[in-house]
């Protein structure tokens, strides 16, 4: 795997081409992979900070990783992270290690001492309790797959 690069941003502040990787990425992952219908464009990245994952391959920049991160009191009580992605060439490789690294520093860093909620898909519970994520809720169905409520 190469190595990443990282590039923080707004909804405001990234380029449609980068947006354009963004929503691809999230359908492939989400939709085409997981055969997930649900609404991803769901009003809420315009409130959000992006993590993009660059590497290049074959001379070109490939978004290989990104989540979006929500301040507290916007999408939950605590600070929140979502969409967690990593797509399926790197998966394995450890970019999703260094995904929710990132993450996770950036948090710290824009809300320092706030709890972080995510709601896992429940086969990812031990990737993220790897985190200090700790299950907070029962498995429920979200648009026909297992979460569980965690926070670190």
């Amino acid at each position: 795997m190469a190595a990443l690069q990282w590039q923080w941003a707004t909804f405001e502040q990234l380029a449609g081409a980068d947006w354009y990787a963004v929503l691809q990425a999230r359908q492939d992952v989400f939709v085409l992979e997981q055969q997930c219908l649900y609404p991803d464009i769901d009003g809420a990245d315009q409130r959000a900070h992006h993590l993009l994952g660059w590497a290049e391959v074959n001379g070109k920049p490939q978004l290989q990783a990104y989540l979006r991160c929500f301040a507290p009191g916007d999408k939950y009580a605590e600070a929140a992270l979502g969409r967690v992605l990593t797509i399926q060439s790197v998966r394995g490789l450890g970019a999703g290690k260094l995904l929710m690294t990132e993450g996770l520093r950036r948090v710290a860093q824009l809300y320092p001492g706030s709890t972080i909620r995510i709601s896992a898909q429940e086969h990812l519970q031990g990737f993220y309790g790897s985190f200090g994520f700790r299950p907070v809720s029962d498995i429920y169905m979200e648009d026909g797959i297992p979460h569980i409520e965690m926070l670190r």
